[in-house]
């Protein structure tokens, strides 16, 4: 049986995690509301952007001279799985739940028989993935170094699936992240990026009736804007996910804090257990002595 020096030494290291928790957990909270601002913020822009893609895109559905983004190169045969999650870990089932997403894609695209290949953004996918589809990964890209994400990250994934789709490596791609809901809610989110599919329940421009002659044509316009709608729409997942990390690191530092306290608790109360036993085993051979005299 532990004797109480092992108790009081448990005890302090179980208070030391305790306050590392807190911390965290205060830390969290604190850059959870400048990452849900930023997410909420990019709503909009990404929503405008959708809406007026869809417009266009309406007007050039089944032309040959639509941009390639958007009419895709023909195939559906091979599928790459952008796999979003966070650097770090201690934040609950956050990246487990992506990866579990992910994994569901990906069975469901190898039982119809496709071609699927994985790029990894974030080193938390990376690692688990990689136990069941290391032959399947083509690449990562990491963001440890990166204190706030912004526009910078986002147009490195869109300018390296811009790369891989022009150089006929996949024919569709699709993007999994956690959408944030609030801070004890984050949904796996599958979206598809290439071929450019805009989002459903998007609302488009009311023309009014009126027919609208575009300068340069809508061809020429796609192709401009169909690169800063796939970065807006990378984007918005980045800062979703982030936000959901710092929603879900706070919920489970705040668990874990609970957890070390009911365990101080525990081990105090069989501490002070073992010490009146030991008083008593004390107080009863000190009385025998006694009566034996």
């Amino acid at each position: 049986m532990a004797s109480l020096k092992d108790f009081r030494t448990r005890i302090a290291s179980v208070k030391s995690t305790q306050k590392i928790t807190k911390a965290m957990q205060m830390v969290a909270a604190a850059k959870l509301k400048r990452a849900q601002e930023a997410a909420e913020a990019a709503r909009p822009y990404s929503e405008k952007v959708a809406g007026t893609v869809a417009n266009l895109a309406t007007s050039v559905q089944g032309s040959d001279a639509a941009p390639k983004l958007l009419r895709g190169s023909g195939n559906d045969q091979v599928h790459l799985v952008v796999v979003a999650t966070s650097e770090r870990g201690l934040c609950g089932g956050f990246n487990t739940n992506i990866v579990k997403k992910s994994r569901e894609l990906i069975v469901s695209l190898q039982a119809q028989g496709k071609t699927v290949k994985i790029l990894t953004v974030g080193k938390k996918g990376r690692d688990q993935l990689k136990r069941l589809y290391a032959s399947l990964s083509v690449g990562h890209i990491e963001f440890a170094g990166v204190r706030t994400l912004g526009a910078a990250q986002s147009a490195q994934v869109s300018h390296k699936l811009v790369e891989m789709f022009d150089a006929g490596e996949f024919d569709v791609a699709h993007l999994v992240f956690s959408r944030f809901k609030s801070v004890i809610s984050q949904i796996a989110t599958v979206q598809q990026l290439i071929p450019v599919v805009a989002p459903e329940g998007v609302a488009t421009s009311d023309t009014g009736g009126g027919v609208y002659t575009y300068e340069p044509g809508e061809e020429a316009i796609l192709e401009a804007l169909l690169p800063r709608y796939l970065d807006s729409q990378i984007l918005g997942a980045l800062l979703e996910n982030a936000a959901g990390f710092y929603g879900a690191q706070m919920g489970a530092m705040d668990n874990a804090t609970r957890n070390a306290g009911d365990l101080i608790k525990k081990l105090t109360l069989q501490m002070n257990r073992k010490r009146q036993a030991m008083i008593t085993t004390e107080l009863t051979e000190i009385i025998a002595g006694a009566q034996a005299v």
